[in-house]
């Protein structure tokens, strides 16, 4: 909570202008599961993605050793996660010329591609 000065006004935290809008997730299923080679291979293709400047933020990852329950999917072999300020910086990073030489470069790699894009709930 942020107090001003002799007002006694306080303000409580809100999603800034700032803050990013749109998720954008995105699994893969490579079409050879467990090779470590094109697991690497993914991975560094999707490191050449940070240089897009739209992208707020992006995670990458793999299965984590959880608890297996039914309502956990760990199929997949690599995930992306990015965070971008709303739907068209979403869609400037879909035709950017980096996502487009990763697709080419990587595409031969997985079988199966999902994609969940969220917007966030302001609170």
């Amino acid at each position: 909570m942020v107090a001003l000065g002799g007002a006694g006004m306080a303000l409580t935290p809100a999603k800034a202008a700032g803050q990013p809008q749109l998720v954008h997730h995105v699994f893969f299923w490579l079409k050879q599961p467990g090779s470590q080679a094109d697991r690497d291979r993914l991975i560094a293709g999707l490191r050449t993605l940070r240089d897009i400047p739209v992208i707020r933020r992006l995670e990458i990852g793999v299965p984590a050793s959880t608890e297996k329950r039914d309502v956990v999917d760990s199929s997949y072999d690599v995930s992306e996660l990015m965070f971008f300020d709303n739907a068209q910086d979403q869609k400037s990073y879909q035709d950017h010329p980096i996502h487009q030489a990763f697709v080419k470069s990587c595409e031969g790699l997985w079988q199966k591609v999902v994609v969940y894009d969220m917007a966030i709930v302001p609170d």
